[in-house]
């Protein structure tokens, strides 16, 4: 994103609460603005009251559409889209329900699609801006238990994989965020959507339905350091397009890395027989 000489205006999906509100303290702590896009506005009323000049607040429920094209026209200018919001959900891919599957891509994929798409036009006119799309170690690698919520945040990272060779030509930064474990609300049960249980899961999803209830709080990840390596890659030079954060999800990833690699070598030898044979004359 180009440099500009008065300070950035941040629009922040989920500001009221986990990376949301840490991005909310360090963005005001850079001295820029934020537009706080939230389901319940009163739950900034004490960040309002502390930063009346920099903090405005938008009503969003992301999976309204309308919600979504009311709340971009008030916030105006958006030099950095935040698509923060999502939610944890646990369960075998046979145990979820249709409408928790829909809820998931909803809220973690057309949603943050939608607020793209309707930001995009000013970036393109101002030929600056930054997406960052918080998605989640899991949204480049899965394991049992998490495959609707990794389906969610993968097609994400898929779909801002091919945004960003769109649109990094215009000027605009495209930035997926893949947080390993951190001390947010993510992990509260009160949070979490868990689904029923079949017994014949119990091995291989049992672990992340008891395991990540009970480690709520104990994670070793600070969302205020999260923050601030957002807040430094937004706008930089020659900017990556994946930031991992902790070190779970750089070694996580990177063991997703190398066990493509190993599928890759291993299989080579088929997959590069498959062209059709050359004409003969």
């Amino acid at each position: 994103m180009s440099a500009q000489s008065t300070s950035r205006r941040w629009l922040i999906t989920g500001a009221n609460s986990g990376f949301g509100a840490a991005f909310v303290r360090a963005v005001l702590a850079a001295g820029d603005e934020v537009v706080a896009a939230v389901r319940r506005p009163d739950s900034m009323a004490e960040v309002v009251a502390a930063y009346p000049d920099r903090v405005q607040v938008v009503a969003l429920d992301v999976r309204d559409p309308d919600a979504a094209e009311r709340a971009v026209k008030e916030a105006g200018r958006v030099d950095v889209l935040v698509n923060n919001a999502g939610y944890g959900i646990v369960g075998a891919i046979e145990e979820t329900s249709d409408a928790d599957l829909r809820d998931a891509m909803e809220v973690m994929f057309h949603g943050p699609l939608r607020l793209t798409q309707l930001v995009l036009p000013q970036m393109r006119e101002r030929r600056s801006g930054a997406i960052v799309q918080v998605s989640s170690m899991g949204g480049f690698m899965s394991f049992a238990g998490v495959g609707i919520y990794s389906a969610a945040k993968g097609a994400l990272e898929l779909a801002s994989e091919a945004l960003a060779a769109e649109v990094n030509p215009l000027g605009i930064q495209v930035l997926i965020v893949e947080p390993g474990a951190f001390r947010t609300s993510f992990a509260k049960p009160a949070a979490l959507r868990i689904s029923g249980e079949i017994g014949d899961y119990a091995e291989t999803v049992g672990a992340i339905r008891d395991g990540l209830p009970s480690s709520d709080q104990q994670q070793e990840g600070d969302p205020e350091k999260a923050a601030a390596a957002v807040i430094a890659t937004v706008g930089q030079a020659n900017p990556p397009l994946r930031l991992a954060l902790g070190p779970d999800a750089v070694g996580a990833i990177r063991g997703k890395l190398a066990a493509v690699a190993a599928d890759l070598d291993a299989t080579a030898h088929l997959g590069l027989t498959t062209g059709l044979e050359s004409t003969v004359n």
